[in-house]
């Protein structure tokens, strides 16, 4: 009998170790779970910043712009002072002539203050 009890005591000890190592593991996982809810809002935020200054132009059609976009937008799009940009280009695969929508192309202008006034 005693030998049993002996028993039953050891395996609870040992259900008792096993139960606080998996309690800090679980602190552990949730710990993380914050930090990586955190970072994906970080995330996001520097996902936002990095595209403010960008525009989005649908109404040109296909090939007008020739090889440099930059210097196509430069000269439609005219503005006092003139719109300077840090990079500029077609998305998506050529669509056929005669396409009823255009690829957009997307803008990023260097200074925010020319985003707002072009919008």
């Amino acid at each position: 009998m005693r030998s049993d009890i002996a028993g039953f005591q050891s395996r609870v000890t040992g259900l008792e170790h096993r139960m606080e190592t998996l309690e800090a593991h679980m602190t552990t996982v949730q710990d993380r779970d914050q930090d990586l809810l955190q970072l994906q809002s970080k995330i996001t935020d520097l996902e936002d910043r990095s595209r403010k200054d960008n525009i989005r132009l649908f109404v040109f059609p296909e090939n007008e712009e020739g090889s440099d976009v930059q210097a196509f937008l430069g000269s439609v799009l005219t503005f006092d002072p003139p719109l300077e940009f840090q990079r500029a280009h077609r998305v998506g695969l050529k669509r056929p002539d005669g396409a009823l929508k255009p690829c957009p192309i997307i803008a990023c202008l260097l200074r925010h203050a020319q985003t707002r006034q072009l919008l």
